[in-house]
């Protein structure tokens, strides 16, 4: 398929020098002035020029190959995605590169560049909990890369998504949780730029407005790397309170494991003086003691539906290089409901 792809001789017509001259100053030639230089590597960024010589002679045919770009590997929910996404693209005969941006703004930039390079038909991205811009996504777009976002999303009207209902799952555990008597309940919030954790900030707050339960800003901890031993930390805060929380929603399951640790060291049960419910399911949540309950979300289906919508863009374009609709795909959470939130024993 063919991509926008600027080149040497775009670079050397729109400053009226030779390509050869932008060629030498692109690999820093001693011979080229230091002002040619400075001019040509600053346009070769402004217009988004990847060199890349091999891939170039070959962008006139598809690979079959979807890149796919996810925070990490290691959790559970993104590796159930990575097994709907190769269901479909292997059913469909395409194979798939996997990265992981480790939770890296940095690594993101290098992944998406790599995957450009390797000639993909096209990407699917789960956005870092770093990535706060997105002009390196934009420069990919540009380039008539097809690309949809899966979970932690780009909020593009250019290109399709597909993401869980946080919100009415965020809503759904904060209620059980007053439907088990509690009435101060905290919550461990995530990184504060991605829109999942809004989604489930904003949930809580439904929840606790509807039952007539004030917001109490004080109780609604940051944990912005959502881990094990930050939610410990906002746990330990929690209690030292004079007037401690009786439940505890965190924005995730590591965060709710960390929760439950500091209330196992404070001498207190579970649920019995604190209630805690997570959000994803990891698989392990359920060996825990007490079993924590948790928000599970559909992550094979997810890795289905995206790989689906980027295929049929892949598809569309390739045939006569027209542009689909965008689309957006919302998808059900279910609530898990185990015994770290069960205080009146029953569910």
């Amino acid at each position: 398929m063919k991509y926008n792809q600027v080149t040497i001789k775009d670079i050397a017509r729109e400053l009226g020098i030779s390509p050869s001259t932008v060629s030498r100053a692109l690999k820093d030639h001693p011979d080229i002035s230091p002002e040619t230089k400075k001019a040509v590597n600053e346009l070769a960024e402004k217009l988004n020029y990847t060199p890349n010589i091999v891939a170039l002679s070959l962008r006139q045919s598809k690979t079959n190959t979807l890149g796919v770009i996810i925070p990490e590997i290691v959790h559970f929910f993104f590796s159930t995605v990575i097994s709907g996404i190769e269901d479909v693209a292997y059913s469909a005969g395409y194979n798939v590169i996997i990265t992981q941006s480790n939770e890296s703004l940095l690594r993101e930039k290098t992944d998406i560049k790599a995957l450009f390079n390797s000639r993909v038909d096209g990407m699917l991205i789960s956005l870092s909990r770093e990535t706060s811009t997105f002009e390196h996504i934009d420069a990919t777009l540009a380039k008539g890369v097809p690309m949809v976002f899966f979970d932690r999303v780009y909020d593009t009207p250019t290109s399709s998504k597909v993401v869980v209902d946080d919100l009415s799952g965020a809503k759904e555990a904060t209620l059980h949780l007053i439907e088990q008597g509690c009435t101060r309940i905290a919550h461990l919030e995530g990184p504060p730029n991605l829109g999942i954790t809004k989604q489930r900030l904003e949930g809580y707050i439904e929840a606790l407005n509807e039952s007539n339960i004030p917001v109490n800003k004080d109780i609604i901890m940051s944990c912005p790397l959502g881990t094990i031993e930050e939610g410990k930390s906002a746990t330990e805060a929690l209690l030292k309170m004079d007037n401690r929380p009786d439940a505890i929603f965190a924005t995730n399951d590591p965060a709710a494991m960390g929760a439950m640790q500091a209330i196992k060291e404070a001498g207190l049960k579970i649920p019995q003086d604190i209630a805690v419910v997570g959000f994803s399911n990891w698989f392990f949540g359920a060996l825990l003691e007490p079993p924590l309950t948790s928000v599970d979300q559909p992550g094979f289906e997810m890795g289905q539906e995206a790989a689906k919508l980027l295929i049929r863009q892949i598809e569309v374009k390739s045939k006569d290089n027209s542009e689909p609709v965008p689309e957006t795909k919302l998808l059900k959470t279910r609530l898990i409901i185990r015994d770290s939130s069960l205080k009146k024993g029953k569910k």
